[in-house]
């Protein structure tokens, strides 16, 4: 019974510790898409960690740029590794490069947000602390 209850408290953790992650995709969405979402993230939990693999880790660099420079994020941290792929043509493993960045709030996060709600004409902005 213990080890249910182990295990139980475990997946816990790890969905606590994605449940802000954004898995950025080069593809799919527009890049101010990913940085609109980050701003929410933020919003929501104080911090986001934007993950992505080859080629989209451009993406990922360029949101967490454009976060910083307007005011609404500082750096945490980031991460680089390297992770094993299975690719589908070739039917052998190949490594791909990973970057994990994690964003905090800033001082004036709160308040460049509302005065962009503002700005859209807005004037409801739901702010969670």
């Amino acid at each position: 019974m213990e080890e249910i209850t182990e295990g139980v408290n475990n997946m816990n953790i790890v969905d606590g510790k994605t449940r802000n992650r954004i898995q950025v995709s080069n593809t799919k969405k527009p890049l101010f898409f990913y940085v609109n979402l980050s701003k929410r993230y933020m919003q929501q939990y104080n911090e986001v960690e934007l993950s992505a693999l080859g080629m989209a880790i451009s993406t990922v660099v360029s949101v967490a740029e454009i976060l910083k420079n307007n005011g609404f994020a500082v750096e945490k941290k980031i991460m680089t590794s390297t992770v094993d792929m299975k690719d589908e043509s070739r039917g052998r493993p190949v490594q791909k490069a990973k970057i994990e960045i994690v964003l905090g709030k800033t001082a004036k996060f709160d308040e460049l947000m509302a005065a962009q709600a503002e700005e859209r004409g807005n004037g409801d902005v739901d702010v969670q602390t």
